[in-house]
């Protein structure tokens, strides 16, 4: 018995290996690793990490260069993606409406789902003034700094939002609010007036609204419009704030309620 105990950890800890080893290739972007610096960063031997590593090589979950030295994510972790995209119960309402609301307000607007301390981007609808050169959807950005996130932690004030919050708050821009105290003082602010603002804290001399979308409890959804400064008066303001607000009623009214937030896919919310 002892040993189909030990031999079940064994499994449970090479499953957990895996799942970092694909989320650390998949934060590096387009930034391949070589296996030294994969085994620091997982903190195992190189011998168990090379194993795991061509493994997952030939099932396509991670591919490597022509010198066989570099290792990034692989085409089998996009089916993977794809599937979450396409059976999401929640994107399928969310999409066309903030599509509209693109194209009513010519801004780019986001769609995010929480995940732990980050917000993973599920959809993006870019503006036809400015649009970037790659796609945000999947990227993720840390809770604090961005106006979905802190519209999600305004949300959770009174339940601790310690889970979601890393213990330093490392400074994207000089604007990113890298102190606590300031930070719940912001999030308070944000529950009172019903809407976040990222003020330059991801990208200068663009600012964020976000509003939670509230069809779970807690909310672990929320969208966000950028906008550069440049040409954003208070008319302007409040013409986004009301479409937005808008928007976000109709995706309320239309989505399936779930008040115990297990619609929350493994991993996200919470």
């Amino acid at each position: 018995m002892a040993s189909e105990r030990e031999s079940g950890v064994r499994g449970v800890k090479s499953a957990a290996r895996t799942v970092e080893l694909l989320e650390l290739l998949a934060s590096r972007q387009n930034r391949p690793a070589r296996l030294r610096e994969l085994s620091e960063a997982l903190g195992a031997p190189r011998s168990s990490v090379y194993a795991l590593i061509r493994t997952l090589v030939e099932h396509g979950w991670v591919r490597v260069d022509e010198s066989g030295t570099q290792y990034s994510i692989g085409i089998r972790a996009l089916l993977a993606g794809t599937t979450y995209l396409d059976t999401d119960p929640y994107l399928r309402i969310v999409q066309p409406l903030i599509t509209e609301l693109s194209a009513e307000l010519d801004e780019t607007i986001h769609y995010g789902r929480l995940d732990r301390g980050d917000i993973v981007y599920l959809a993006t609808k870019e503006s036809s003034k400015y649009i970037r050169p790659f796609s945000r959807v999947g990227r993720r950005l840390p809770a604090f700094s961005t106006s979905m996130g802190k519209a999600l932690l305004a949300e959770r004030l009174d339940e601790g939002i310690d889970e979601h919050v890393p213990s330093e708050l490392t400074a994207i821009t000089p604007r990113t609010i890298t102190d606590h105290a300031t930070l719940l003082s912001d999030l308070d602010l944000t529950r009172r007036r019903g809407y976040a603002i990222d003020n330059e804290e991801n990208y200068l001399g663009v600012t964020c609204f976000g509003l939670a979308l509230r069809y779970t409890r807690p909310a672990v959804d929320a969208i966000s419009c950028s906008i550069p400064l440049t040409g954003l008066t208070d008319e302007r303001r409040r013409e986004i704030l009301e479409a937005m607000e808008r928007t976000r009623l109709e995706i309320e009214r239309m989505a399936p309620v779930d008040l115990t937030g297990a619609v929350s896919p493994a991993g996200f919310g919470g």
